[in-house]
């Protein structure tokens, strides 16, 4: 067996396999079940569509489908990046309990602090 026979049968293995997990990511998009969910779930589903054209791209022989791989990967990131700095300033967020200030131990030559 060749290497490109066996990297043809590699990339056919691989369609149904990103097929699955696209299905499987989209599930998730869809059903949550919190915000934070839903955006891994989409960055999720721009790597598995980076794949797809990887493996389309070694099917093909078509070579700009890597550099289209390449900007869809620039955009899911920035996409990403947004989608956090929203959840983290939507009205309404409450913020977690810190537990409060722990007095630190002296090192050697510090005076005390008083309470």
């Amino acid at each position: 067996m060749s290497s490109s026979s066996l990297l043809a049968l590699a990339a056919t293995i691989a369609l149904p396999v990103l097929a699955l997990s696209l299905a499987a990511t989209a599930w998730r998009v869809v059903r949550g079940p919190t915000l934070a969910d839903r955006v891994l779930a989409l960055d999720m589903l721009t790597a598995i569509a980076i794949g797809f054209m990887a493996v389309f791209s070694i099917l093909t022989g078509y070579s700009l489908y890597i550099d289209i791989a390449i900007a869809l990967g620039l955009v899911g990131f920035l996409a990403t990046v947004a989608f956090a700095r929203f959840i983290l300033t939507r009205p309404g967020r409450k913020l977690p309990d810190t537990p409060p200030d722990r007095p630190r131990p002296n090192r050697p030559g510090q005076r005390r602090r008083r309470a």
